[in-house]
């Protein structure tokens, strides 16, 4: 099985020509263990990226290599990309490039697992001087990212409650050192619950 994951720096995590030294690596080693020889991963993450971005290179980084899952982790730079630079993706604007992006992968591979995971932020760091605009402007993202999920058949995967909830236990700045990018622990937390999803809708 070749699973290829899909977004911006949270998935790129300094990969390189690998898999980085974010969640993704860490499902590869726990996946590797458990069931070894019995799935390839790849890693296409790019730092910066927007949808619109992995939308443009979606058949060099995504279809050429005709994975059997596909999970993406998109959203935060399409409302970051906003402050400043003016270059953020609405909301609306987000739902249908990512629907366009799942209709076409999916007519491509009509057998494909299809991930989806939901774009999250703390109130610590970088993000705290624009706490409001960060926390609704990225919700409303992952509420696209939920609705294209269950438009296509696709499997949604919830974080930012996960999160959350994690703060009740640590600090936020414990999890996302700078309210968008995990920690160790951090990525531990996606790992995990990426594997649970895993093993409970595709793997049984």
């Amino acid at each position: 099985m070749r699973i290829l994951f899909q977004g911006d720096s949270i998935t790129d995590c300094g990969r390189g020509n690998g898999l980085g030294q974010g969640y993704p690596l860490l499902i590869s080693a726990r996946l590797g263990l458990d069931m070894p020889g019995q799935h390839e991963f790849l890693n296409f993450g790019i730092s910066g990226n927007r949808v619109v971005d992995v939308y443009a290179r979606i058949k060099k980084d995504g279809w050429n290599h005709n994975p059997d899952v596909f999970s993406i982790l998109i959203g935060i730079n399409d409302v970051w990309h906003e402050i400043g630079g003016q270059n953020g993706v609405e909301a609306d604007r987000f739902y249908t490039v990512l629907k366009m992006l799942a209709d076409d992968t999916m007519v491509r591979f009509p057998s494909i697992r299809m991930i989806f995971m939901e774009p999250f932020t703390l109130n610590t760091g970088v993000v705290a001087e624009n706490w409001d605009y960060f926390r609704d402007e990225t919700a409303l993202r992952g509420k696209a990212v939920e609705q294209v999920a269950g438009e296509v058949g696709g499997l949604y995967l919830p974080l930012q409650n996960e999160f959350n909830a994690a703060c009740a236990v640590a600090d936020a700045s414990y999890w996302l050192r700078d309210g968008v990018h995990p920690t160790a622990a951090g990525h531990q937390l996606i790992a995990d619950r990426w594997l649970a999803l895993f093993r409970e809708k595709i793997l049984t």
